[in-house]
């Protein structure tokens, strides 16, 4: 097996590790579909725009919980974008954690919500290193001369 077809494995074992672990669903192989020739960066693409919105989020977030008369209809519509936006590239994880916090919105409970939000910051720095290592893995492939297979 050459040095190519190595890494091709690596990937697509890597890929099978995120849906086995719980951290990927279908949504992101529906993703990966929709990426071709004509857009072959579609998908990291996506998921930079995820990235994006999710720091930002994340920081509404704990401004909102910070004030000292906590809006939960703000906070919660901040949960549910981030709720949103995690489950259309199928960042599950992410997506149960906003699922949680949002109950904990609706009884305004700022100590558990304030919980929820590191819970939250710390599944989505999970998901976003292990997508930036597949990325990785699949740039490297792609730099090696090899191709990536959906």
């Amino acid at each position: 097996m050459d040095v190519v077809s190595q890494m091709q494995k690596q990937f697509v074992d890597y890929k099978q590790y995120l849906y086995d672990q719980g951290f990927l669903d279908d949504q992101f192989k529906q993703l990966l579909q929709l990426q071709d020739e004509s857009n072959p960066d579609f998908v990291f693409e996506v998921v930079c725009l995820f990235f994006e919105d999710s720091e930002k989020l994340l920081n509404n977030l704990a401004t909102a919980l910070q004030q000292q008369m906590v809006d939960y209809k703000q906070v919660d519509a901040h949960v549910h974008q981030f709720k949103g936006s995690s489950a259309s590239i199928g960042a599950v994880k992410v997506k149960n954690a906003c699922v949680t916090f949002r109950n904990y919105c609706e009884e305004q409970n700022r100590e558990l919500c304030e919980k929820c939000l590191e819970n939250l910051k710390g599944e989505y720095l999970v998901v976003k290193s292990k997508l930036e290592t597949l990325f990785r893995m699949e740039q490297q492939i792609l730099a090696a001369g090899g191709s990536i297979r959906v």
